[in-house]
């Protein structure tokens, strides 16, 4: 069985460089880096509602940020298999992107199942590398978003597991589900609403593959903005 530290896990060097460099410098994949360049061209789309639940996860980085700790965050939906993980590398990225060190992004669900393939589809043709570790019911793969650096170790599981920080880290709920049915995640200091719908409602119908890309392309959008605002 692979075991994968949570050294591995956060393999990808954020802080090789703690002063902000501009966007065009990041080592970046470049279909991902195309998809980034066009989504923060689209910021004005996200509504002023949305932006403001958005500002609650740019309160918790800035803060932590000014007092020189680590931005831990742990996405959580209810299988942890679409909009946590989507949310998660999104997050990673653009830690990478705006230059932002000591950022550590973890996913959860309330019970684990796998990182659905549809999902990874529409991750991948945003520009992210996926490539699967191991088999089985509930594979682990290498998730890469740069050139250089050996990725993320990315699986399905529960929010509490293990592998993922246990305290001092922000719990994102990313479904309503979850948000409702999960009332108290441990070790969590902040608890952050930022739901989305479900691109599930879709499987087998032939808006499959643009809802994923919609849902993969809003999370994204709100991310980058998220960390954009950060100073």
């Amino acid at each position: 069985m692979l075991v994968v530290s949570r050294a591995a896990a956060t393999s990808v060097d954020l802080n090789s460089n703690r002063d902000r460099m501009t966007p065009e410098k990041i080592d970046l994949l470049p279909t991902l880096q195309s998809t980034i360049a066009r989504l923060s061209e689209e910021f004005n789309q996200i509504s002023s509602g949305r932006k403001e639940l958005v500002s609650a996860l740019v309160a918790f980085i800035q803060t932590r940020k000014k007092q020189g700790l680590p931005v831990c965050l742990n996405f959580i939906c209810t299988h942890n298999s679409r909009r946590s993980h989507i949310a998660q590398l999104w997050a990673q990225a653009a830690a990478r992107y705006y230059q932002i060190p000591d950022v550590y992004c973890f996913s959860g669900g309330t019970e684990a199942t796998s990182f659905n393939p549809r999902a990874i589809k529409a991750m991948r043709e945003a520009g992210f590398s996926i490539v699967p570790v191991t088999d089985g019911d509930n594979p682990f793969y290498n998730v890469r978003f740069t050139e250089s650096g050996e990725g993320l170790s990315v699986f399905s599981k529960r929010y509490d597991d293990p592998f993922n920080f246990r305290g001092d880290f922000a719990a994102v709920m990313t479904c309503s589900h979850a948000d409702e049915n999960c009332p108290l995640v441990p070790g969590a200091i902040v608890r952050i609403a930022l739901t989305y719908d479900d691109p599930k409602d879709f499987d087998g119908t032939p808006q499959e593959g643009s809802k994923y890309t919609e849902r993969v392309h809003e999370i994204g959008r709100e991310t980058l903005y998220a960390f954009s605002q950060v100073r």
